[in-house]
Order: C-alpha cells, then structure tokens, then sequence
C-alpha cells in the first residue's frame, strides 16, 4: 500500500502540474471561480472558510468531506508565471459540500492579501471584484483520505483478535471453514424469474453464515442475481450494507434496487445524475424530513445576525459593539443548533432504511461510522483492492462478494505494488482457498454461442450455456438486410459470429511512439476499418419501415494501446459511413477498460502488435482479452498477426477455435475482395 500511494502521489503531480483550470474542472478537480461567502475560526485558531461557486458551474465534481484541498488564486502574479505545483496556496480539508457551497479549514491563522484580493467577502465588494470577477478557486490535492482509510481498515484487520472481524479475517484467507446451514424449503419468498444457477447462487448467500461468492462471467445477469439475493436479505435483517469500488457500479445497483420498490440511501456523490439517483442521496433524504424546514430557518436568522453584525455604523461605541457580539454569539448558537438537527435527522433518515449504498471508502463516511449491519455486500469485487475490501468488512456480521476473477483486476499504478501482491484480491484468495464458498452464473444471455465458446473453454470450465433467446443471434437475425446478396466471399459473411483476420507475412509492422510509451499499427487499423465497412454495407440498402422491433446497430472498436486508439480516430474521418455512426453515437473506440460492464452488437478488436520478437506488451494479461471479446454480442471481429501473438499459448488455442468454427481468413484473401 505505501508503495502504491507513493507512485499515485508522483502521478497525480505529474498529470496536474501542466493541466489548465478548464480541464482540471472538466475532470471534477478544480471548482472556479468561488467567493468567499463566509469566515470563522475553527479548532486551533485556524481559519474556516465558505467557498461558493456560481450557480450553473454546478456540474459533476470529486469534492467530499475530509478530502484534502487548496485554495489558489489565477490572478496574473500569483498564477501567471507558476505551475500548478508551484504557485502559492491556502491548504486545508474540506469539512462540509452542499451544492455549490463548500467549507474549507485551512491551515492558516491568517489569510495572506492574495485571498483577500481575488473575492467576496462577506457579501462586500473587494477592489472591485465581483462573483463573475472572482479570481480564485479551489482544487483537490492528492486523495489522503482513501489511503488513510485503507491502512485502518488494514490495520485493524491485522490486530484482530476474538472477535467477528477475526473470525472473517481467518474464513476469507482460508484458516477456518466458512460454514453454511441446511437450506429450507421456504428460503426464498420473493417470485423472479430467475435460472437455475441464479436461483442456486441465491439459495447459497441465504444459507452463508459467514461467506458466500456469486462468480459472474459475462452476460450471466450477475447484477440481477445480486439484487434479488439482497431482497432476500432484507426480509430477514433490518438494514444491510451495499458497496462496490466505482461511483458508477453503486449507481447501477441503487437504481436496480429503487426500481424494485427498496427504501435505499446512496452516500456520496452519484456519478450519474439522473431524478431516481438524486431521490435517494442522503441530502434528498434529509431535505424531505419533517425536521428540515426548522434547520433551515435557523441558519438563515444566523446568517442575517452574521451579516447584521458586519454591517457599517457611522457610530461605533460600546452599546453597538455590544450588539454586535450579541448577534455572533446567537449566530454561532443558532449554527450550532442547526448542525446538531442536521445530525438528528441524518440518523433518522438512515435508521428507517433498509439498504446503505457506497463505495468501500464511503463506506467509512461519519454518517455511518458508529452503525453495524449483520450483512455486507460487495459488488465488483474482483476488480477491487484487498485493504479497500476490509473498510465495509469490518462492519459486518456476514459478507457476499459479487464479481468475476477472470475480467478486469483491479487498477494498480505501481508495478512493484503489483507484483508484491496488491493485485490479487481478496475475491480470488476466498474462491481459491474456499472453493465452497462461491456459485457460478452458467446460463448468459448476451452473445452468440460461438462468441461465448473459447472463453467458455478457456476461462469457465466449458460451464457457460448460451441461453436459447441469443444462441443464434448473429447479425443475419438482427437485420433481413444481412441475408441479401452481396459483394463478400460467401464463407465469410457478415452474419458470421467470430471472424480473425490474420496479418501474418503481410509487412504491417507496429510503430513505436517514444513520446508517449505507447504502439500503433496504421496498415492494420485501416484494414479493421475497410472490414468494418464492408461488414456495413448490407444496411446501407433501405430497411423495413414497419419493424417495430429494428433498433439502431451498436459497433464497439477496441484497442489495446492509445496510440492506437488515436489513429482509428483520425482515419475513421476517412469513412463516411462510419464516421456518421461515430457522430450518431452508435460506434465507439476506446480500450477495454472504457467497454468493461457494456455490450455491443459488433465488437471489432485491432490486436496492434506486429514485431519479429514476438513482444505482446499488454496483450499478454488475458483476463483483458477475456472482456474485450465478450462484449459482442452478434459480431466479434480480430485483426492481428499470428506470427507475433502466437509466441503466447493463449493466441495459439484462440486461432485455433477460430479455425474450428469456419472464422479464419488471411489479410490476402480481404484485400482481394475489396
């Protein structure tokens, strides 16, 4: 963890030294510009400042209690000539959001004059500035508190001893069975129409008293079981805790679980703003309680005492200097009143739900941080880190781990910290050393079987079964216009599932970029493209007007590399077909990581590497490639160079099973028929 934090640390400077407000605020980091609205004296004599932004900069931001900040100022002489690392600045933590307003203890005692001069303070003009005119603003530094949460957690897993958290601790890491009891017949109550093995996995978290796994391959419906498996829950423990590691995986499961008529709360910001995610945040919650209108009366009479005792008097003698420590003392009276029933209702909203959404740091938010839930609930697991896992695990009796080991790991910025053992997470040491403890989705309900084939083979044991509804589901069932004739060898037709173009012997080599460490391969690029095209042509002939069921094709282009990625970008320029399905927002290109947990209908996959050492860089971590070709549904496409990928034993078996199912074709043979 030390190692990792470090190299987060080295890369957080190096990203943000040279990026300019607009981006910085673009990407959540930075609110500009903000006035200062309000200053008191907090702990310590430091200062306390409320920080307001203007109304419609009321975007998606990073900002959350006990996350680390600074003020700055862009005013020429403070900014002008100094990189983001090096101009001055006022630190502190951030101790309260709402909205567009946010309070800052800083570290100081005093303000220094390039605050003073670059805002509202008090609701007075200074030297001329207003809100639009306000020159400072307020950027995250480098994100302590996750770290800090993590070696907690650590460290309180670590000194453990004759206590649940011991007890888990030991089940989850192999030392002690994880124990399960005779399932009854009336263990499930709530109808679904759920498979067999969904049905099974539910069953198993009902009877788990300690630890259960649901192992979701792609396509199984992993989500879907999770979701039932905690209505289950919740119809026999009074309030259960729900968490993944992304903003967007705890959107996801808030949103299933609201559409299922469950009281839900998400702590933190949503990452996705929709009315249904919004309804269910704490502040929502609390804005609805009885109590709110009183609070918020209170603060606004401490906000008038506060603006009445800053108020210039032509005469200022003892009575009046009187009144105005009368009007602080009932300002700072009223605050206090109204933070302590904010902090009542904040209990209340949360003692009468059933389900607390958040992400495993959020897990340690104060608003929960005394409440104990007898299950806990992980989704993703398997991508997240082992020390973040244990924040959430420690408030439970009884844990379910969601998720699959054969996708994505999780993201680990220092190699040293990888290959020390950070990568492996909590998620593959249980299934491996508790076999027992998990159930796996077999039945998928997304791609086509010769899609779903190798990595059936390769990963799950031969166990995933195509679910009758996609079995068949090829481009020629998505559309009649695919059945028509055409200009392509009639073997390989668009309608084919899995089709691996072989660039072998062909001369594209890769190029190396030295300026950003990254690989392009343009001949291959442009060969995907021109089989993409042609793979399209069949819809450019008019469709049936009166399907009802016709929906727009979704294409996704993945490549391993940006460089990549950036070429694609610039040729497909070149297409006009489809550069009309870019801008339409029906074709894609990123990398696998931008397409884990989504689907398309055709996925197109350049492989890019092409050198005599046989070098696959990342090519090489096959749990990627597992994902990148599992989001097709109707249409895997690969291009690549056998002779290069073949010096892997994956590569070897996946041509192998491409020959196998009639896919395989030479670059020679596609160049000859367009």
């Amino acid at each position: 963890m030390q190692l990792e934090q470090q190299e987060d640390q080295a890369q957080f400077k190096l990203k943000n030294a040279s990026a300019s407000i607009k981006e910085r605020r673009r990407r959540g980091l930075t609110w500009y510009p903000v006035t200062i609205t309000q200053e008191d004296i907090g702990f310590g004599g430091k200062v306390v400042l409320e920080l307001e932004r203007p109304a419609h900069r009321q975007g998606l931001h990073l900002f959350q209690v006990g996350a680390a900040a600074a003020l700055f100022s862009s005013a020429p002489g403070y900014s002008g000539t100094h990189s983001a690392s090096d101009r001055p600045v006022v630190s502190g933590v951030v101790t309260r959001v709402r909205r567009n307003k946010l309070l800052l203890a800083t570290t100081k005692e005093a303000l220094p004059d390039w605050v003073l001069d670059g805002s509202t303070l008090n609701g007075s003009t200074l030297n001329g500035s207003t809100l639009n005119g306000s020159t400072l603003g307020i950027d995250l530094t480098f994100d302590e508190v996750s770290y800090r949460e993590m070696n907690q957690a650590l460290s309180a897993v670590m000194a453990a001893h004759g206590n649940r958290l011991a007890e888990l601790r030991d089940v989850l890491l192999g030392a002690r069975p994880a124990r399960f009891r005779e399932p009854q017949a009336d263990d499930l109550f709530y109808p679904s129409a759920l498979n067999d093995s969904q049905l099974a996995a539910v069953r198993h978290v009902v009877t788990a008293q300690d630890v259960a796994i649901i192992h979701g391959p792609p396509g199984t419906g992993k989500t879907t079981t999770l979701v039932q498996a905690i209505l289950e829950t919740i119809r026999r423990e009074r309030r259960v805790l729900v968490c993944a590691p992304s903003n967007t995986a705890v959107d996801l499961l808030t949103e299933k679980l609201a559409e299922r008529g469950v009281n839900v709360i998400r702590l933190g910001n949503p990452s996705r703003v929709s009315d249904l995610l919004l309804k269910h945040t704490l502040d929502a919650g609390v804005m609805a309680h009885a109590s709110y209108a009183k609070m918020h009366a209170m603060r606004q009479t401490a906000e008038q005492h506060r603006e009445a005792a800053s108020e210039r008097v032509r005469n200022f003698g003892f009575e009046e200097r009187q009144r105005r420590q009368w009007l602080k003392d009932e300002a700072r009276t009223l605050r206090q009143a109204a933070d302590d029933l904010e902090r009542f209702m904040t209990e209340d909203v949360l003692e009468s739900v059933q389900v607390i959404t958040c992400t495993l740091v959020g897990a340690s938010n104060r608003a929960i941080r005394h409440l104990g839930f007898e299950t806990v609930f992980i989704d993703e697991a398997a991508q997240a880190l082992e020390p973040g896992c244990w924040i959430p695990i420690a408030k439970g009796q009884r844990l379910v781990l969601a998720g699959d080991h054969h996708q994505l790991p999780p993201t680990v910025k220092s190699e040293k910290a990888a290959r020390e053992g950070l990568r492996e997470t909590l998620f593959e040491k249980c299934i491996q050393r508790q076999p027992n403890t998990a159930r796996m989705l077999k039945v998928q309900y997304r791609m086509h079987a010769h899609i779903m084939g190798f990595s059936s083979e390769k990963f799950y044991g031969g166990q995933l079964v195509a679910h009758p509804s996609v079995h068949h589901a090829d481009l020629a069932a998505y559309d009649p216009r695919f059945n028509a004739p055409r200009f392509n060898d009639p073997r390989f037709a668009p309608d084919l599932p899995v089709e691996f173009i072989d660039t072998a012997g062909c001369g594209y080599q890769e190029l190396a970029i030295p300026e950003s460490r990254s690989t392009a391969n343009p001949e291959e690029a442009h060969l995907l493209l021109a089989r993409l095209a042609q793979l399209l042509a069949p819809l450019q002939a008019p469709c049936d007007p009166t399907d009802p069921d016709q929906r727009p094709l979704t294409i996704g282009v993945i490549a391993p590399y940006r460089a990549q990625i950036n070429y694609l970008k610039d040729a497909l320029e070149d297409s006009a077909v489809l550069n009309d399905l870019l801008l339409q927002r029906r074709l894609s290109v990123g990398t696998v990581d931008s397409f884990q947990g989504q689907e398309r209908d055709i996925i197109a996959i350049t492989l890019t590497r092409s050198n005599p050492q046989g070098e696959i860089g990342f090519l090489s971590d096959i749990r990627r490639m597992n994902v990148g070709m599992t989001r097709a549904r109707r249409k895997l496409l690969l291009v690549g160079d056998s002779s290069t990928l073949c010096r892997h034993s994956f590569f070897v078996e996946l041509l192998a099973y491409v020959k196998g199912v009639g896919g395989y074709r030479t670059a020679h043979e596609v160049g000859k028929q367009a």
